[in-house]
């Protein structure tokens, strides 16, 4: 039965602070037995201020948050799924991009979120990603992992059904959503559609997420949260910071399936005229 941890961040303005962070809590993990350590989205750098932010960024070669993060899971011996780093990408495009990296240190997948929140808010807020980022173009799932079938998603991927749906079809056992939600979509959404998630698609959800009041003036939800296909909630972190551990069993995914064989009896339904 495989032994995960999850950190639940609070990430800032300086990513040498976060770097410290996120291996002071991949020693944790590895100290506490856990096989492999999710972290949120952001984990490298959480800005809200894009000029400020624009200094630390960099190309995924030259940067040294995710350079420390492969040292120290290959010194601990621990496998990483890092939630996301804000990377340059392609022209003058970033990417946010998650990873998987093994207990060697070397990276086994890439993921770029595929879903782009672009919202003006009655607040007056306004978010637009895809003026910034450039999104992914496909799925990705880790076949071999401490955890079994690993496939990957980030936060706002959590909205859409299908792409989880398509990991689970491909033999996903776990899915991560490591996320930055806000408070108010936190408290009305964050617990409902993760659990929604994970019955539907008859497995594990581990979402890391960010949580607190942070550098940037910005407040995360927090409640990092790990569910199991039948819809339980195993682990909820709630506002505490720092690492936390949970212990999830394989078999369960075989079992809820034979209950509720969803997967099996899926069709393709074609648009309304």
């Amino acid at each position: 039965m495989p032994r995960i941890a999850l950190f639940q961040a609070r990430s800032g303005i300086h990513p040498d602070a976060n770097s410290a962070a996120l291996c002071d809590a991949i020693g944790q993990a590895a100290a506490g037995g856990a096989a492999m350590l999710f972290t949120p989205e952001m984990s490298g750098l959480l800005d809200s201020d894009r000029l400020r932010a624009a200094a630390s960024l960099c190309a995924e070669d030259e940067d040294g948050v995710l350079r420390a993060v492969r040292r120290a899971a290959a010194d601990h011996g621990i496998w990483v799924q890092l939630g996301s780093l804000a990377l340059k990408g392609p022209g003058d495009r970033l990417v946010n991009r998650a990873f998987v990296i093994d207990d060697k240190g070397e990276i086994c997948a890439r993921y770029d979120k595929m879903h782009l929140f672009d919202v003006d808010l009655p607040t007056g807020e306004s978010w637009r990603e895809s003026a910034v980022y450039q999104g992914g173009k496909r799925p990705v799932l880790v076949r071999e992992t401490p955890v079994g079938a690993l496939g990957l998603t980030i936060c706002y991927d959590l909205r859409f059904p299908v792409l989880f749906a398509r990991l689970a079809e491909a033999g996903a056992e776990v899915i991560a959503v490591p996320a930055a939600f806000t408070v108010p979509t936190g408290k009305a959404h964050w617990e409902i559609l993760l659990r929604a998630r994970a019955i539907e698609a008859g497995l594990f959800v581990v979402a890391a997420a960010q949580g607190g009041s942070h550098e940037d003036g910005r407040q995360t939800y927090g409640h990092s949260l790990v569910i199991d296909p039948w819809g339980e909630v195993l682990l909820d972190a709630g506002e505490r910071q720092g690492i936390h551990f949970a212990e999830i069993d394989l078999g369960r995914i075989a079992e809820v399936r034979s209950r509720v064989p969803a997967l099996k009896h899926r069709r393709e339904v074609p648009a309304v005229d």
